[in-house]
């Protein structure tokens, strides 16, 4: 099963580098896309009945928190290819791209799929940083796909950027393996996570300190950690719609998952919170920064983009916390924002092409012009700021009650950012959803049916959480805290 996981968007992206344009690609897309889906909850399946497993000679570990990322990584890749089918065809039909750029379009995409659970389902430190390598190549490429001179300044700024970053991930990564190589000598053995875990007490603390250091730089700018999100709003607001929702939904995920993989050995060697302190620094104020910066933007993709570092600061913040209220609120919060998030893309992209805009100001009527496309942007608003009864709301719930506990000196800062990002996404959409239709918007048939599946799935988590999840979510809670 996991084999199949990781075989079909490697092959799907060879398929469709062939046959990208023709009539039938966007189907291939979704049914390679579909298929991953089926083996990642295939692949889950195995992991709730029979636990933590190792595969490929010890190549390969599935255990409740990656493969849970896993599911959710499959799962809002297939409802982004079902929904780019529709979107890009009406690129195609605006001039935006040709034929040569929607075989590149497919094909790196289902590349993109396989580098992210690449990420997920490997045991190695270093082919973890070389799969966030090969993720970041191929959507520095989507990024461009436009060949605006915007466009293609946007994939610069996230290639320099992220390729900086993810350099100090290297060196991070090398200091790791120094560390585990006095203990478990020479060679391969030292770089696997399971290895890492389990003599995790017996490494140089000093060492793994410093590691975390660079390793917080490094796959911090990935999550777009404030000071190093500045790639992120361009990218999101340049590149095509579907990929701003994987990169805001997933790719973010991947690389917080490998901060919180390196936190636990860190904190296992040093038996400090010194490497949750570093989370909760950075977490707070890319909260701070993100929610104040909402207030400016006039570009709508570039707002959400702010909204994704805001997030992704209260995930990083609860996973630093700590502790089992916090770190299961962390888990959820992955969840929710990465459906709630993808559902508001998908809607931004057709109200963009509706207006042949994105500015904010020329976005007008969506009720009245598309009322599924008006709502659903209205709705996944709602969501992503917090309101009950939706996910995110019991999320940002179970971290406000955890800093209260464990750090009520930092609570003030956190409701701080949390209101004000509530007030400036509010402010924003009110003006966009209402009023009377403009004279340039285009009717045009939207795909609704990824939008209305994320945000149900948002609403029913927030009002019932299935038996299975919270076993689930439980279970990585363990491996994490």
């Amino acid at each position: 099963m996991l084999l199949i996981l990781l075989l079909v968007p490697l092959f799907g992206a060879v398929i469709l580098a062939f046959v990208g344009d023709r009539k039938f690609a966007p189907e291939i897309n979704i049914m390679c896309s579909a298929a991953t889906f089926a083996a990642g909850a295939g692949l889950a399946v195995q992991v709730y009945m029979h636990g933590p497993m190792l595969a490929g000679g010890k190549f390969f570990f599935v255990d409740a928190f990656n493969v849970y990322l896993s599911v959710l990584t499959s799962f809002v890749s297939m409802t982004t290819a079902i929904f780019s089918r529709r979107y890009m065809r009406k690129e195609r039909e605006h001039g935006r791209v040709g034929h040569m750029r929607m075989r590149f379009y497919h094909a790196m995409f289902q590349l993109f799929i396989f580098a992210m659970l690449l990420c997920l389902l490997t045991n190695n430190v270093g082919v973890l940083w070389i799969a966030m390598e090969l993720a970041t190549l191929s959507t520095v490429l989507l990024v461009s796909l436009y060949r605006t001179p915007t466009a293609i300044e946007a994939a610069w700024k996230y290639f320099i950027l992220c390729g900086v970053g993810i350099a100090q991930a290297l060196f991070g990564t090398v200091l790791l393996y120094f560390a585990a190589e006095r203990v478990l000598g020479e060679g391969g053995e030292a770089l696997l996570w399971t290895n890492l875990s389990r003599i995790s007490g017996e490494l140089e603390p000093t060492v793994l300190s410093l590691a975390f250091v660079f390793l917080m730089v490094g796959y911090g700018t990935k999550v777009g950690l404030v000071p190093l999100h500045n790639w992120l709003p361009d990218a999101h607001s340049e590149g095509p719609t579907p990929i701003s929702a994987v990169l805001s939904g997933l790719l973010l995920n991947i690389a917080l998952y490998a901060l919180v993989r390196c936190k636990v050995l860190v904190d296992g060697a040093t038996g400090t919170h010194h490497a949750g302190n570093i989370m909760m620094g950075f977490g707070l104020l890319s909260i701070l920064v993100a929610a104040f910066s909402l207030l400016r933007q006039k570009d709508i993709k570039r707002m959400f983009s702010y909204s994704s570092i805001e997030h992704m600061g209260i995930a990083t913040f609860a996973f630093g916390l700590g502790g089992t209220v916090a770190t299961f609120g962390a888990l959820l919060h992955m969840l929710v924002h990465s459906l709630a998030k993808s559902a508001i893309f998908f809607t931004v992209g057709h109200a963009s092409q509706m207006h042949r805009t994105q500015e904010m100001d020329k976005i007008k009527g969506l009720f009245r012009g598309n009322p599924l496309v008006g709502w659903g942007l209205m709705l996944g608003v709602m969501a992503i700021v917090g309101l009950p009864p939706f996910g995110i709301f019991t999320s940002e719930f179970l971290i406000l009650t955890a800093t209260m506990k464990n750090a009520p000196l930092l609570t003030p800062f956190l409701l701080l950012g949390l209101a004000v990002a509530f007030a400036a996404l509010f402010r924003r959409v009110q003006s966009m959803v209402a009023g009377d239709v403009p004279s340039y918007q285009k009717p045009m048939k939207a795909a609704h049916v990824p939008v209305l599946l994320h945000m149900a799935l948002v609403l029913v988590i927030g009002i019932y959480m299935p038996d299975f999840l919270n076993k689930w979510f439980h279970t990585a809670v363990e491996l994490l805290k």
